[in-house]
């Protein structure tokens, strides 16, 4: 008696969004399959990148501190330009998904899960120790692929702040402003800003005894 022919158990169906997907789909990820299949999150950056999945852990205090700072006071600056700022936000660029860490937009994102990377104006990333090719290299180059005008980079490196600022032109970005700890950084396009990189990070941590109360 010939034998039934082996048929795969299907992939499992979920009704609610779960990081479960993640082991059963292996087929290309686009953005929208990421929307509509991946839980929202708080915890890490879960993002789209030629057809793959990428979750990147929280950065460390330094990142926060010099994202939160930066943010502040760009924020202020962007809306006196009638530019929207927000953080570590959805951007889709085609099948791709994007969470800079600073987002500056011509058209507000209120009551909305994503944008279109093409209302970006400038999108900026606060390199991070384990992600410094992320972006130095992959990012800037990724986002010049999809025209974004301007691309802003912090650097923390040793502690010493820089801030650099690119600006699209022929298809590659090239710097048109920068500065380090102790100098001002100023920028004329696409809005007016400066500050000396040194007030985007606080003190350092007090020594862990000292910092439980012992000692």
């Amino acid at each position: 008696m010939a034998q039934a022919a082996f048929a795969p158990e299907p992939a499992p169906q979920h009704t609610e969004p779960s990081f479960d997907v993640l082991r059963w789909h292996d087929e290309p990820w686009t953005a929208q399959l990421a929307l509509d299949l991946l839980p929202e999150t708080n915890g890490p950056k879960v993002e789209v990148l030629s057809g793959s999945v990428i979750v990147t852990p929280h950065a460390g205090y330094d990142h926060q501190d010099a994202e939160l700072g930066l943010a502040y006071l760009l924020k202020q600056a962007a809306r006196r330009a009638k530019l929207w700022l927000y953080l570590e936000t959805n951007i889709v660029s085609g099948p791709d998904l994007f969470i800079p860490d600073i987002v500056i937009l011509d058209a507000p994102g209120g009551g909305r899960t994503t944008m279109d990377i093409r209302h970006a104006v400038l999108l900026g990333e606060i390199v991070s120790p384990g992600n410094r090719r992320k972006d130095i290299i992959d990012r800037p180059r990724e986002y010049a692929a999809a025209r974004v005008p301007f691309f802003l980079r912090v650097d923390l490196r040793n502690r010493v702040p820089t801030i650099a600022l690119y600006e699209l032109t022929e298809g590659e970005y090239r710097p048109v402003a920068a500065a380090a700890a102790g100098t001002r950084f100023v920028m004329r396009e696409p809005f007016e800003f400066s500050i000396d990189p040194a007030d985007l990070l606080g003190e350092e941590a007090l020594p862990e005894a000292s910092a439980d109360g012992e000692g």
